[in-house]
């Protein structure tokens, strides 16, 4: 098929409307900081629900199966993930008060400086330290030296794993595996201090999404699931909290047609030595002396399939926020946000990844806008 034109990119508003401005905001409202760009209301209990992958304009298309947090919805306005758009560095966003390009977890995948080979976020790698590799205190770290207990509740399998300790060190890990005892745990945990923080964390609908798509009949029902938790975790709350509900990215269906397989397309390898990223937000890095050419190419190749800027460009554009000097290298030479739903796929070297139906991690409203819903006891 042919591309049609694309649009302007949907740039995250750094400083006042991002996932890293809800968890400063978080942090000033229970007393453990001042800045509070979010404006949020002073509390002693704050109760922060993270929807992995419930996208704003999700949530909106589908008021029946989701009408407890659509009645949320009604009087609140989306934040922006910031990009990418994917799991690692939202949470770490959140998790830090901080854009991205000061945490440092740039993307599902990035390269190692000075070694040939990625980091994966997710899978993580021993031999990186998650403290090192993002050195920025996060919330609940500062929240416990202000006197604020803090807790994450999640599945216990996540419990040791590298994100966890960048994104959310510092707080207490109470294991959850089941929607129940997500809802369960959380309540318990709010009652365990006069002030507390408590990050409860759902990963069901994302995976859902991934494997079946946010069109399919699965996704919905998941939908409905999630709403019930979020019903039952309201009303589990101890007086004096505000619950906050929140997600780290939307998702996009991505048809076979809207993809561009990288393993197939001689034109997309020539000089790069390392593919990062994701489909829907790519790191390319470049051999040594090649990033000029392969900018070139990736921009012939794509065209309004894509957005695709130079490193420095990228950073001048404002795409990661505002970056450390010893963040940019982790950044590819060359960055590539698909417009529409377009992915650029790698299906010999990313079998499992360029599988999946539904996508995330660029720069428009599908991927970007996540809801910031809101309700307090008395």
């Amino acid at each position: 098929m042919t591309p049609e034109p694309r649009t302007a990119p949907l740039l995250p508003s750094y400083g006042s409307g991002t996932l890293a401005e809800l968890g400063a905001s978080i942090l000033a409202a229970l007393g453990g900081s001042d800045a509070n760009p979010l404006g949020l209301p002073a509390s002693r209990k704050v109760c922060l629900l993270v929807v992995d992958g419930l996208g704003w304009e999700l949530l909106r298309d589908h008021p029946a199966a989701a009408p407890f947090l659509n009645e949320l919805a009604m009087n609140s306005q989306p934040l922006a993930a910031g990009f990418p758009a994917t799991t690692v560095t939202s949470l770490t966003s959140l998790g830090t008060g901080r854009p991205p390009g000061q945490h440092g977890v740039l993307g599902y995948q990035v390269a190692i400086p000075g070694e040939h080979k990625l980091l994966n976020g997710l899978r993580w790698d021993d031999r990186i330290d998650p403290a090192r590799w993002q050195p920025r205190p996060t919330i609940y770290e500062r929240a416990e030296a202000a006197g604020v207990a803090s807790y994450h509740v999640a599945p216990r399998a996540f419990r040791t794993s590298g994100l966890t300790r960048a994104a959310f060190r510092g707080a207490r890990y109470w294991p959850a595996d089941s929607m129940g005892a997500l809802a369960g745990e959380a309540g318990i945990a709010l009652r365990e201090a006069d002030e507390v923080l408590v990050t409860a964390y759902h990963g069901d609908l994302d995976g859902t999404g991934h494997g079946h798509g946010v069109g399919s009949d699965a996704w919905y029902y998941q939908l409905a699931h999630v709403d019930k938790l979020a019903e039952q975790l309201a009303g589990a709350l101890p007086s004096d909290t505000a619950l906050y509900v929140t997600a780290d990215h939307g998702m996009v269906d991505v048809p076979a047609e809207d993809r561009v397989d990288v393993d197939n397309t001689p034109d997309l390898q020539a000089g790069v030595s390392l593919l990062g990223g994701e489909p829907r937000a790519r790191h390319v890095y470049a051999r040594p002396g090649a990033a000029a050419d392969v900018l070139a190419a990736w921009r012939e190749v794509l065209g309004p399939r894509a957005w695709v800027l130079s490193r420095e460009d990228a950073i001048k554009e404002n795409w990661f926020g505002p970056v450390d000097p010893d963040m940019i290298p982790r950044i590819g030479d060359v960055v590539a946000a698909p417009a529409g739903n377009w992915a650029i796929v790698a299906t010999e070297t990313e079998p499992r990844e360029s599988a999946l139906t539904g996508m995330h991690g660029s720069l428009v409203s599908s991927d970007q806008l996540i809801p910031l819903l809101t309700l307090s006891t008395g």
